[in-house]
């Protein structure tokens, strides 16, 4: 069976009805023995008859209805406030089908209350305009011309008592504007369900495309309802009654909105995290700080908070590292603290205690060093900053060090040591400490 093609746009050929309602008006305005001049005369009529097509055109076959009859009829007769209420009234019909569209039951992100087809009629036109701004449904400037048309609406139509009266040409512009921005916008965006992303999320492992599919309906949502979810998914993570998966689930579909949260959206997220720690919550404190190290968004916890998670993995990995076993117990503690480094700078008052625990273990003891764990030191070095530099650098002349004491007592120590130095972006080192890299350089050729 083959399948009718969608109506598309035809050139509208309008009849000529200038001639009949021309000389209805004369004879109307004759017998009740008014001016004619009270209406737009023939010449604005044929204009605003002639230019009217062209409008037509732009609107999609289904919004050509009763109305835009209505319309056209209003308009062979010159009577252009009636025209532009009509107009008006279509891009209304339309902007309330849109919101039905999106979803009533997922609006009470935006107002804050149950949204319902009761609550959508009974929305002001300028609520409306509001409502469909912040859905996504209109842009910037849709909500400017139509807020204008609203506004001329309501003072120049046959709506209400008028305050003057309008030309054919402000009729055409408002026609336009409503087709534009109000008709024929045909994108639509969906809100998000709850309760099915809720379902998905604690469901299994995303394939592919459930994963590409979320993340694009968060995507086309309103900022409202996608900074909302974002929180959802923090508390899904910290959640000690999720499993792995879930957890692996919400940091997917998070992680490509990573770099553009909104002011509001992080400042939730840090509230969030801050209420668990207040409340002594440590499962999902501990958990909100993994979520956040992720998604390499450290830096929003501040100052503080940073210094204490860079000490404690720099502590834990070298409280490993003198344990036995430590060379097959120390990659993953180096790679979770390389991995941190990477979302955020290292503090100034921790910067000590992470060179510290990063050199002693990549310069290893007597036996060696963690072969496994050597290129998460080495990239570490790498990336160090000019202080973090001058730290390491330091450490080759510091007494009472553990770094000092094992490259005074193991030429193999002091040889890795030498090398380590060479890994050093020469840019990054400061003029103070040029003389120490140098000498280090020189040590490592020999």
């Amino acid at each position: 069976m083959t399948v009718p093609a969608a109506p598309t746009s035809t050139a509208i050929a309008l009849p000529n009805s200038t001639a009949l309602t021309g000389k209805m008006l004369d004879d109307l305005t004759k017998v009740l023995g008014v001016a004619r001049s009270t209406l737009p005369s023939d010449q604005q009529i044929a204009h605003a008859w002639t230019n009217l097509p062209r409008l037509l055109e732009k609107i999609p076959h289904q919004h050509r209805n009763e109305t835009v009859v209505r319309m056209c009829v209003a308009v062979s007769a010159g009577l252009f406030d009636s025209a532009i209420n009509y107009a008006w009234n279509a891009a209304v019909v339309e902007l309330r089908e849109k919101v039905r569209r999106f979803g009533l039951a997922v609006i009470h992100h935006v107002t804050g209350s149950t949204f319902d087809e009761a609550a959508l009629l009974d929305l002001k036109d300028a609520e409306l305009l509001s409502l469909c701004l912040k859905l996504n449904l209109i842009s910037e400037d849709g909500f400017f011309f139509l807020d204008q048309c609203r506004d001329t609406r309501n003072n120049f139509s046959a709506a209400h008592p008028s305050m003057g009266n309008l030309d054919e040409d402000e009729f055409l512009v408002f026609l336009s504007r409503c087709s534009r921005h109000a008709l024929t916008a045909e994108h639509n965006p969906r809100g998000v369900d709850l309760h099915a992303f809720l379902a998905a999320i604690k469901a299994s492992g995303f394939t592919k495309e459930q994963l590409q599919t979320w993340i694009q309906r968060l995507q086309q949502t309103f900022e409202a309802q996608r900074d909302a979810l974002f929180g959802t998914l923090h508390g899904i993570y910290c959640d000690p009654a999720s499993g792995e998966q879930t957890r692996l689930n919400a940091l997917n579909v998070f992680e490509p909105f990573k770099a553009s949260l909104s002011p509001k959206a992080q400042s939730d997220l840090v509230d969030r995290h801050q209420e668990y720690k207040a409340k002594g919550d440590n499962q999902r404190s501990k958990a909100s700080s993994q979520f956040f190290e992720n998604l390499g968004l450290l830096s929003l916890l501040g100052e503080t908070e940073l210094h204490a998670i860079f000490t404690n993995a720099s502590q834990n990995l070298l409280a490993v590292h003198n344990e036995m076993n430590n060379f097959y117990n120390e990659p993953p503690f180096a790679r979770r603290l390389s991995e941190i480094m990477v979302g955020s700078a290292v503090p100034a008052s921790a910067q000590y205690a992470v060179v510290e625990a990063i050199v002693t273990c990549a310069v290893g003891n007597p036996y060696g060093v963690s072969n496994a764990a050597v290129p998460w030191y080495e990239k570490m070095i790498r990336s160090f900053s000019p202080n973090e530099v001058a730290i390491m650098l330091n450490f080759g002349s510091l007494p009472n060090t553990i770094i000092n004491q094992r490259m005074k007592s193991y030429s193999a120590c002091r040889n890795r040591f030498a090398k380590l130095v060479t890994l050093i972006n020469p840019g990054s080192v400061p003029t103070l400490s040029q003389t120490q890299y140098n000498f280090w350089v020189a040590e490592s050729k020999k």
